[in-house]
This record gives structure tokens, C-alpha cells and sequence, in this order.
């Protein structure tokens, strides 16, 4: 199955993560078919927390793959803020 899930990157005590389309065997850092966005926690100021292309998601949605819980709910909360 394909996965839309976060892939890890940054150092020690500041993540950084990489919104990656995967098969859900991959490990968490591993190979990805299609890198789509990414995700940054501790983002201040003018930094942008959360992007990601809308188009893609949506064509890999359509073709079955499925997002991960924490994808989906960042999806979710950034298209509120977005609107």
C-alpha cells in the first residue's frame, strides 16, 4: 500500500520533516517514491510551519493512497487556516 506520511530530517532536538508519498513497507526515513511538502514544528515568526502541493496530495488521494493520522490532520488544520 501506498502511504502519505512525515519523514525526518534536521538535527538533534530541532526536527524537521518532509512530507513523503512511500510504500508503507519503507522504513520511516527510507526510500520514497515522491517528496510533496514538509513540515516544520518550531517554526517562528515569518517561517512557514507547513506546505504542501495541494495538487499532489490530492492526485495521490485519488489513486489510493493513504495519508498517514498526523498528514491528514495537518492537511486538515492548514486548509482551515489557509481558507
Amino acid at each position: 500500500m501506498v502511504t502519505i506520511r512525515l519523514s525526518r530530517g534536521g538535527a538533534k532536538a530541532r526536527p524537521f520533516y518532509h512530507v513523503v508519498v512511500t510504500d508503507s513497507r519503507s522504513k520511516r526515513d527510507g526510500r520514497f517514491i515522491e517528496r510533496i511538502g514538509f513540515f516544520n514544528p518550531i517554526a517562528v515568526k515569518q517561517d512557514v510551519p507547513f506546505q504542501i502541493a495541494r495538487e499532489r496530495y490530492d492526485y495521490w488521494i485519488g489513486t489510493g493512497a493513504q495519508p498517514s493520522d498526523r498528514v491528514a490532520r495537518l492537511v486538515k488544520q492548514f486548509a482551515a487556516t489557509a481558507a
